[in-house]
């Protein structure tokens, strides 16, 4: 650990900025302040400080010095803090003058982070849950990543993994000392029946569609419809900005254009896709491939029509979009002066078929865009109302669980009258992929993929 580089990086946002955070971490943090301001303050305690330059000794900054001595600090090695004033000229000077310092570079993307899992301070679900939490964009994406963090996952797992090893050690006890007297003979049926009981309970934090994972990335709304049907109109009604192009001429929109938005709290991807028709133009024939792919793949599509289009050219919905909930959009009602729409279509949704609530809207004067952003919000959040207390957020967390739960399916069907070293062996095999969610075992191979996420300086 002596030998180990000391690293330092800006940890808050860009100058410049009222403050400007800078951090130091290694076996030199000490010897870093000490060369900046002359002293190290007393620990977790602020000292105002002058930071000066080490070779000149010119004055660069008034700020507060901080000190956190090993164990005890985020990474669980040296750490030092300063606050300083956010100036480009300011930051850049006490960059530049930690990196003369002897042992000290520039912190990698998350090495800091990366440096506190290795110290045990924090478990792999949890530095997962951090980069959620920095990347959260809104208030349940945040409540997700916050109780990932403290350990929603990473304790449940580790307490999973704990009663595994316990119901392991009683087969190898029965392995290993089958000839002594004081041995219990049936210590392979309590270690199945914690299989099979600890099986239920992983099946159960899997069973929730995806909707913790869906909560991490936004939930997924396509529009689509016909050509001309206003759709990209009705993008940037909800987006309140010009998000798409828009035209009067048809196939305007060739690829899928992606907006994020916030509707309630809740994170919701909106998709604009090229309008669906047959063509004999092969760039447009690729547009409406991939409006068709994209649509099926939402979990909502808002399905646009002319409503001041008659019969057939109003458009009826696309029969590739059959097993994904679609809502129908009644579009340019403004149009409509001398053919209303029935009271019902007014002010909301009503139902066409048990499956298909009807909006009339016009994206040109926003009539009925309030009620349809509301019924949004409303989806949004009946979506995620169980998420709460969604144990998966990733994608790796799911594989992970399924591995396991393969693995005790693999011992329950050995059962009670197979050989004891293939139970223990199909038990060791869950336990270990449990080990690798928390990274407690074995994970070299994702640990680069995860803090590639994390900005420098955290």
């Amino acid at each position: 650990m002596s030998e180990r580089p000391t690293i330092f990086a800006l940890s808050s946002g860009r100058p410049p900025a009222a403050i400007a955070v800078i951090r130091v971490c290694g076996p030199r943090a000490g010897a870093a302040l000490e060369t900046l301001i002359g002293r190290v303050p007393q620990p977790r305690q602020a000292a105002l400080a002058r930071v000066r330059e080490p070779q000149s000794g010119e004055v660069i900054d008034e700020a507060l010095a901080l000190w956190f001595p090993a164990p005890h600090s985020e990474t669980g090695e040296d750490m030092a803090e300063l606050q300083l004033h956010g100036g480009h000229a300011v930051v850049a000077a006490v960059l530049d003058a930690l990196g003369k310092i002897n042992g000290c570079r520039v912190a990698e993307p998350g090495e800091f982070t990366r440096r506190a899992f290795e110290n045990g301070r924090l478990d792999l679900t949890a530095v997962e849950g951090l980069a959620d939490l920095i990347a959260a964009e809104t208030a349940a994406q945040r409540r997700q990543a916050l109780r990932q963090l403290e350990g929603l996952i990473g304790d449940r797992a580790d307490a999973w993994r704990q009663r595994l090893i316990e119901a392991l050690a009683l087969v190898e006890a029965r392995i290993d000392f089958s000839d002594e007297a004081d041995v219990p003979e049936d210590l392979i049926g309590p270690a199945l029946a914690a299989a099979k009981q600890l099986r239920g309970e992983i099946a159960a934090s899997l069973a929730d569609e995806g909707r913790g994972e869906r909560l991490r990335d936004g939930l997924v709304v396509a529009i689509a419809g016909p050509p001309n049907a206003g759709k990209s109109t009705l993008l940037n009604r909800l987006a309140r900005r010009e998000a798409a192009i828009v035209s009067p001429y048809p196939g305007t929109t060739r690829d899928v254009i992606e907006v994020h938005l916030d509707l309630g709290g809740f994170p919701m991807i909106l998709l604009d896709t090229a309008g669906i028709r047959d063509s004999s133009d092969p760039i447009e024939q690729e547009g409406v491939r991939r409006a068709r792919e994209r649509a099926a793949a939402a979990d909502l599509v808002l399905w646009v029509t002319d409503a001041s289009a008659d019969g057939a050219a109003a458009g009826s919905v696309d029969e590739s979009l059959s097993k994904t909930e679609t809502w129908v959009l009644r579009n340019k009602s403004d149009l409509l002066a001398d053919r209303p729409l029935n009271d019902t279509c007014k002010s909301g949704p009503t139902h066409a078929n048990a499956t298909s609530p009807v909006f009339a809207v016009s994206a040109a004067t926003e009539a009925g865009i309030d009620a349809l952003v509301q019924a949004l919000a409303t989806h949004a959040r009946d979506y995620f109302a169980a998420v709460e207390s969604a144990v998966v957020t990733r994608a790796r967390h799911r594989r992970a669980l399924e591995d396991t739960v393969t693995a005790l399916n693999r011992t329950l069907e050995i059962g009670i009258c197979g050989r004891d070293e293939v139970i223990a062996e199909e038990l060791r095999a869950a336990a270990t992929t449990l080990g690798r969610l928390t990274g407690k075992i074995d994970v070299e191979d994702v640990l680069e993929a995860i803090f590639r996420e994390f900005c420098i300086g955290k």
